[in-house]
């Protein structure tokens, strides 16, 4: 039970690498804030936490929304008199396009979703960590902009994951003082629906052959990890066993990334 007494909050809950890191910090002992902008995926979520003996709280915001996040994270800390794990895990492929084609409303809403969204939880979240007298932040970034740069038409996704490292890095310095630590997880494929909601469109226009050696995942043959793997290294992250890990990205992709670095 290495986070009993903790409060978390975790974005994008609802499915994927949220709803396994909720369920896996419940387990561990956490109060979990399950947060998404789909209400019936919270409640999903949450059923499955308190069905498995865990404690869990829905809440309901669009993470792009300021007065919707500020109103969640506050209602969260209040019931529980704390807050002390945050997991910016919200975000959206959104649409790959040539860049000249990439409509101006498309660039907005990725940027919206994911970086805002970042800022947004981040924003009202680290006055209750502090408060708390310390605490864990982890934000879900991506090989994209970090490492890889040639998925085609991914310019805007990767320009939000590239700039979540650069906050992870910032703020680990600025919250030091606050013994609140700041890392950013950077999964490569992984087996999640993210990819079944991406909009391509034309990204042959903008592709670069890359030639990879056999196997696009190294270490598993070409299999993707899936999400209770990234739930395990968001555990790490937010327990006491990485206390003195702060500032850092960490790639969880099987070697992936490394084959085109």
């Amino acid at each position: 039970m290495e986070l009993q007494g903790k409060v978390a909050l975790i974005t994008g809950a609802g499915s994927g690498i949220g709803k396994a890191a909720a369920v896996r910090f419940a387990r561990e002992g956490a109060v979990v804030g399950v947060l998404s902008h789909t209400e019936q995926e919270v409640r999903q979520t949450v059923e499955e936490i308190r069905g498995a003996g865990g404690r869990a709280e829905p809440l309901v915001a669009d993470v792009a929304d300021d007065e919707a996040m500020k109103a969640a994270i506050a209602g969260l800390a209040r019931a529980h008199g704390r807050l002390d794990i945050v997991f910016a895990n919200a975000g959206i492929n959104g649409v790959w396009a040539p860049i000249d084609e990439l409509a101006p409303a498309e660039w907005d809403r990725t940027i919206a979703v994911n970086l805002r969204g970042t800022y947004l939880t981040l924003h009202h979240a680290v006055p209750h960590l502090k408060r708390a007298g310390g605490g864990s932040v982890i934000v879900t970034a991506s090989i994209n902009g970090t490492r890889v740069f040639s998925n085609a038409g991914a310019t805007a996704y990767s320009c939000t994951k590239a700039a979540q490292v650069a906050m992870v890095q910032m703020l680990a310095l600025e919250l030091a003082r606050h013994r609140i630590r700041v890392n950013a997880i950077c999964p490569g494929a992984i087996d999640t629906e993210i990819q079944e909601n991406t909009q391509a469109r034309n990204t042959e226009k903008a592709k670069e052959p890359v030639e990879y050696p056999e196997g696009k995942i190294p270490l598993t043959d070409g299999r993707p990890g899936d999400s209770f793997e990234v739930a395990e290294l968001a555990l790490f992250l937010a327990s006491e066993r990485s206390r003195h890990i702060t500032g850092t990205p960490v790639w969880i992709d099987g070697a992936q990334s490394l084959l085109v670095g």
